[in-house]
């Protein structure tokens, strides 16, 4: 099955249309370790009292201003590294937080790169900070364009269509805004990082 990165037009939508379609799309890092996206959570800006972005606009959240298409990386609790997908159209705070993937390829360096704490497939990427560790993405991929692949990392389609009708919950770990409920996931995985209530 060929795999075809997703197009600049595929971001430049609002974060709750993006969100659920990014789900079975194929996040790819540079070296070519792979997972299928099963799980996300929706950001907007100055309406989302969860949002990194509810505040304006710092050096820490610009990247998440846009472009759309770009990756949003931040560094959380002094040890993890998250990343998110930047949705909407440059200036409007909006983005995709990647929650979990199902590994796919290079799962030994995924091993290798998550260490004694991964015991099994599903703990390799089962919540943001473990992906990214899993993938090797940090903060030098902070505002790596995800269209043009400029830092060698992407999000494809394989041809695999998103659900028709994804688990919808309200988003994890947050004391504001943790009525909304912007949080999708492909029903029946294992690979999610929290059973929906």
């Amino acid at each position: 099955m060929s795999r075809q990165s997703l197009d600049r037009d595929f971001y430049a939508r609002g974060a709750l249309e993006v969100a659920p379609e990014l789900l079975d799309k194929v996040l790819v890092a540079p070296d070519g370790r792979a997972g299928r996206i099963v799980e996300v959570e929706a950001y907007r800006g100055a309406d989302d009292p969860g949002s990194h972005g509810f505040r304006g606009m710092t050096r820490r959240n610009s990247t998440m201003f846009g472009p759309p298409g770009r990756l949003y990386v931040y560094f959380t609790y002094g040890m993890h590294w998250c990343a998110n997908v930047v949705a909407e159209t440059d200036g409007v705070a909006a983005a995709v937080l990647l929650r979990a993937l199902t590994p796919l390829e290079g799962v030994g360096a995924m091993y290798t790169a998550r260490g004694p704490a991964a015991r099994r497939d599903r703990d390799l990427c089962s919540g943001p900070a473990k992906l990214t560790q899993a993938l090797g993405i940090d903060g030098a991929f902070d505002g790596a364009d995800l269209v043009t692949k400029d830092r060698g990392v992407t999000i494809v389609d394989d041809g695999c269509p998103p659900p028709e009708d994804p688990a919808v919950t309200t988003r994890i770990g947050l004391t504001n805004g943790a009525d909304l409920p912007w949080r999708f996931h492909v029903e029946g995985t294992p690979d999610i990082s929290r059973r929906s209530p």
